[in-house]
């Protein structure tokens, strides 16, 4: 614990993005309170720069207000990364537990499902599998999640074969437990330090995918997202520059403050990690 407490948690890389996610879930609460209305709606001039009166981002080319897509565009790029990762942890704790847990012929059968899945680009296959089927919400979600789950199989994987041999493993076993209550309620929270910090850093992922497809106009078309933003103002950025500038931006910082968070976390909860890194 001494040494735990000698590296907070609150360094200022991890203060920053904290502060980042943040404004973002203030943005994605109170979207609907600080810009009412549908964001695709035309309500001004069009090709107003940022810093306008009533428009601090600007317009696009058709007259909408793109602090208005940006703030809803927050909602709707957050909604598939968590989703993503809420089905990749799921699906990715019971694979490594399982792979880890059983034994090694389950352990081999598992790992090689898994390595399967990793042998295959993923960012190509989601292009596929979206462009293949219907560009709705789901789809995105499926395609992303498909290909999101198994590094959370390896870190789970890892750490629980380190924990089986624990002697307080073979002990919950000489008492009689069985397997199933062994591994999901004393191994498995002993893994979720692990899992808590792969997840903030899966969710990073998932945002950078899904603004890439999106750019590349694959993306749901029932609400706007920062991939969106940035591939349509693409076209007009020697006059608009903003357009694609701050969508962006805005993909930037959510995906450092994740980052950031996430090495954080990583450092805090991991000791072995932070002595071999030194003072």
């Amino acid at each position: 614990m001494k040494h735990r407490l000698s590296r907070p948690f609150l360094t200022l890389p991890v203060l920053f993005g904290l502060i980042v996610l943040a404004l973002l879930v203030f943005c994605v609460i109170f979207a609907d309170v600080l810009y009412p209305g549908n964001p695709w709606r035309m309500v001004a001039r069009p090709n107003l720069p940022p810093l306008s009166p009533g428009f601090p981002a600007g317009t696009d080319m058709l007259g909408r207000d793109l602090a208005a897509g940006l703030v809803h565009g927050s909602r709707a790029t957050l909604v598939v990364a968590f989703t993503v990762v809420a089905f990749a942890v799921a699906s990715g704790s019971a694979i490594g537990l399982a792979a880890g847990y059983l034994g090694e012929a389950i352990d081999e059968g598992l790992m090689r499902f898994t390595e399967f899945f990793q042998t295959i680009p993923g960012f190509l296959l989601t292009i596929m599998i979206v462009a293949i089927f219907s560009p709705t919400r789901w789809t995105v979600i499926l395609a992303i999640a498909l290909m999101a789950w198994p590094p959370i199989v390896r870190v789970v994987r890892a750490e629980v074969l380190s924990l089986r041999r624990l002697d307080w493993v073979r002990a919950a076993r000489v008492s009689g437990l069985s397997h199933i209550r062994i591994a999901l309620l004393h191994v498995l929270p002993n893994v979720l330090p692990q899992i808590v910090v792969q997840s903030s850093l899966l969710l990073a992922s998932a945002i950078m995918i899904e603004s890439g497809i999106s750019f590349l106009g694959l993306g749901s078309r029932d609400a706007v997202s920062w991939g969106f933003l940035l591939g349509s103002g693409r076209t007009a950025f020697s006059v608009n520059w903003w357009l694609s500038t701050l969508p962006g931006l805005a993909i930037f910082l959510t995906v450092l403050a994740f980052n950031l968070v996430g090495d954080g976390l990583e450092r805090w909860l991991d000791p072995k990690r932070s002595r071999r890194a030194g003072p």
